[in-house]
């Protein structure tokens, strides 16, 4: 999937890392990677694992609208669904998909931009944001979309889904498509509008859970 996106050589910004994950398949495609992930646990295992590498910078901060500082809710069983969206956390409450997930623990964490990270480390041609229900935030926090974009929905917050393709609209993307939980396969065969992967949203089941959005410009 990333191959469609970027190739050996290009930057790209992982945003909300987690575990790695993501990162391993950038490098593994020859890719410079910006691997943003603000929890501390989950921090120290990225510089474990891509500490030596020259082509992996890890950035330990949460991506927002603006710089400053935030709360991390810590979901300690299941770190990659810790949050800093307390919305998300309502949502999940009670919701069958979402049904063991408890957020335990708080945590104090740097809020970076966008903006920031290009600034720094130049300017990506992929950017994909996984933050649990931030990430029309994280959107916010950036002046043009890069070549090209993706962003995770979940069918419980789907006004949040909503925000970040109006911000993506904003940033002069015109062309979108999907895919759905963690296939990485594009749902439609051709690209369509804003409005068009709106309207597949809103008609999508609850059952169906998560995916990811992704979006290009020019």
């Amino acid at each position: 999937m990333h191959a469609r996106f970027a190739g050996r050589g290009d930057l790209v910004f992982d945003i909300g890392a987690h575990v790695g994950d993501r990162v391993a398949s950038f490098r593994r495609l020859g890719m410079r990677v910006v691997a943003v992930e603000p929890q501390p646990l989950l921090a120290h295992l990225l510089r474990l694992l891509y500490g030596g590498d020259r082509r992996v910078s890890i950035v330990q901060a949460a991506a927002g609208a603006a710089a400053g500082t935030t709360t991390m809710h810590l979901n300690l069983d299941n770190p990659t669904v810790s949050t800093a969206s307390a919305d998300f956390i309502q949502a999940a409450a009670g919701a069958r998909a979402w049904q063991g997930q408890r957020w335990e623990e708080r945590v104090q964490v740097p809020v970076t931009t966008l903006d920031a990270l290009v600034a720094r480390f130049g300017e990506p041609r992929f950017v994909k944001i996984d933050v649990e229900g931030y990430e029309d935030q994280v959107l916010r926090g950036l002046s043009l979309a890069p070549p090209a974009l993706s962003f995770e929905f979940t069918t419980i917050q789907r006004p949040v889904a909503r925000a970040a393709l109006l911000e993506c609209r904003r940033l002069g993307a015109d062309r979108f498509n999907a895919a759905l939980g963690e296939s990485q396969r594009l749902l439609h065969a051709a690209w369509t509008s804003a409005d068009g992967i709106r309207a597949w949203l809103d008609a999508l089941p609850a059952h169906a859970n998560s995916g990811d959005i992704y979006a290009l410009r020019g």
